[in-house]
């Protein structure tokens, strides 16, 4: 065995280039204790039917904006504006992404991550220029202790998208389209969110919050003991907005009022959630919240994430609280700061569930 897999208490027979797929495959009956939580953290607290909340993240027909209809498309901007400002999260759907491509990339994602591990390896971060990276709990350079139980890659679209050699051909064809997609559907968004402000409908285009888009796609294996463990530990997101494709299975939570809110899987729904840079740039009018995702014994869980974000690619652009938002009453609550710089503090905290965002508060 190397060194890193006996930091992982691993079987023997499983090789840490396998990933947590290798784990199952190997039919392990119990989760290494290198995967475990505390049960503190994995708490599941929820509201009790005696305390009468109804807590369910907000879903918004994008469907309702139509042919100029100015009133409807107002009562869309109210409704994302309310998601924005209580929740930071929210679903759509009419969203224009055909359903058949979102059944395509999450067939592409599980049809990758179930290559043969020698095929999977060829895809590890050997090279900073990758513009597709392949990584699990045991192979992450930024990993979090303890592990999560996934497997993920990588690609960066945006702003110097791939050649499509650079993908595998497994998902390669599905990630092309599906990209394309995103980022119609995100300019919409980013509209409807600059109006939400009371500002001008294209300023955060014009800050380049659509500059950077990268796609993670995680697979979570089927977990004999899901309550020892979780697929992503909590967090916020690095990133101006997410845009999240899940599959059935559920097990995306959300923290709201204290309580970790389940995000219904709704069949041909987008999740969209905000990021530490729109609350940075809103000046906390809009709230990147804490979310995670529990594990299942049934499986695998699919999931295509995409960040608007340039991650740590070369970006000089300082961002700070958007000065239209601000006056005396309403003063700048953080300092400004690059993207790159932010990103290599958010990944060197190694989703250690604290917010890398309060860190920049003035």
């Amino acid at each position: 065995m190397t060194e890193t897999t006996e930091k992982v208490d691993l079987p023997a027979s499983v090789s840490t280039t396998s990933g947590v797929k290798g784990l199952v495959d190997a039919k392990i009956t119990e989760v290494p204790r290198s995967f475990r939580y505390p049960s503190s953290t994995l708490s599941n607290n929820r509201p009790s039917e005696i305390s009468g909340l109804n807590l369910t993240v907000p879903i918004i027909d994008l469907g309702e904006i139509n042919n100029n209809n100015t009133s409807a498309r107002n009562a869309v901007v109210s409704k994302i504006k309310d998601a924005g400002e209580k929740w930071g999260f929210f679903q759509v759907i009419n969203h224009g992404i055909p359903l058949t491509l979102l059944e395509d990339i999450k067939q592409g994602v599980r049809r990758f991550h179930e290559e043969d591990p020698e095929v999977k390896k060829n895809y590890f971060p050997t090279d900073s220029n990758k513009k597709f990276v392949y990584s699990n709990s045991f192979e992450d350079p930024y990993k979090s202790t303890p592990l999560n139980w996934r497997d993920s890659f990588t690609c960066f679209l945006a702003p110097d998208p791939p050649n499509p050699e650079e993908i595998p051909v497994a998902c390669r064809d599905a990630v092309m389209d599906y990209s394309k997609h995103v980022m119609e559907l995100g300019t919409l968004l980013f509209q409807l969110l600059s109006e939400a402000l009371g500002l001008d409908s294209d300023i955060l285009k014009r800050m380049d919050c659509l500059k950077g888009l990268f796609m993670l796609c995680h697979y979570y294996p089927p977990c004999p003991q899901p309550d020892l463990t979780l697929g992503i530990n909590k967090h916020t997101d690095n990133s101006f907005l997410t845009l999240l494709l899940q599959d059935q299975i559920g097990g995306l939570q959300v923290l709201h009022k204290d309580y970790w809110v389940d995000v219904t899987p709704v069949h041909g729904a987008i999740v969209v959630n905000m990021g530490d840079f729109m609350q940075l740039i809103t000046n906390d009018k809009f709230l990147s919240v804490e979310h995670r995702v529990r594990t299942n014994i049934d499986g695998p869980r699919i999931s295509v994430a995409c960040f608007f974000s340039s991650s740590l690619f070369p970006n000089a652009t300082v961002y700070g609280p958007i000065k239209e938002l601000l006056s005396d009453e309403s003063p700048a609550k953080y300092r400004g700061i690059t993207i790159p710089e932010y990103t290599s503090g958010y990944l060197a905290s190694g989703f250690d569930g604290k917010s890398h965002l309060s860190k920049y508060r003035i």
